[in-house]
């Protein structure tokens, strides 16, 4: 699944829309995050805001200036607990399953992940995620460089961690 994942975002050319519960991507994955949305990919990460882990938390937050700088999308629930895997890519692939976008699921855990090629199943799955979407919070740039120094070097010190989760 992973390889994958990374080829379909690599060959992404109009959108690529994800929503995960643990964002503690590789370096492969943050690598061609980036660089989908500098080649003028819409990408748009679902992610949560709170987690039975804010370890995870801080991992994804210590990730969001490099991708918010790439042009990348990033909306964080509130309220709720996100927990769905899901990925569409330009409106045809998609994958729906247990495999969070996160090393141990890469590397440990035993993932079932269906990957799912035709316009009706991404159709589908895009609109859950346009409703995720239309109840979360946009994450700004400005706004987020602006963040507490305190808060700051939580995120940063929480990748020393990051191989773990």
């Amino acid at each position: 699944y992973y390889i994958t994942l990374l080829s379909a975002i690599r060959n992404a050319g109009q959108s690529i829309w994800l929503s995960a519960a643990y964002f503690v991507p590789t370096h492969e994955e943050i690598e061609a995050l980036e660089n989908a949305a500098r080649r003028g990919v819409d990408v748009r990460l679902i992610l949560p805001d709170h987690s039975d882990s804010d370890m995870a938390i801080d991992v994804a937050h210590s990730r969001y200036e490099d991708l918010l700088e790439a042009g990348v999308k990033i909306f964080e629930t509130h309220n709720v607990f996100l927990h769905s895997k899901t990925v569409v890519i330009d409106n045809v692939w998609s994958a729906v399953g247990s495999s969070n976008f996160d090393q141990r699921s890469v590397l440990f855990n035993d993932e079932v992940d269906a990957v799912v090629l035709g316009e009706q199943t991404a159709h589908e799955v895009r609109l859950t995620l346009q409703h995720d979407m239309r109840d979360s919070r946009q994450i700004d740039l400005a706004h987020w460089e602006d963040r507490p120094l305190g808060d700051k070097m939580r995120d940063y010190f929480a990748r020393i961690w990051e191989s773990l989760l």
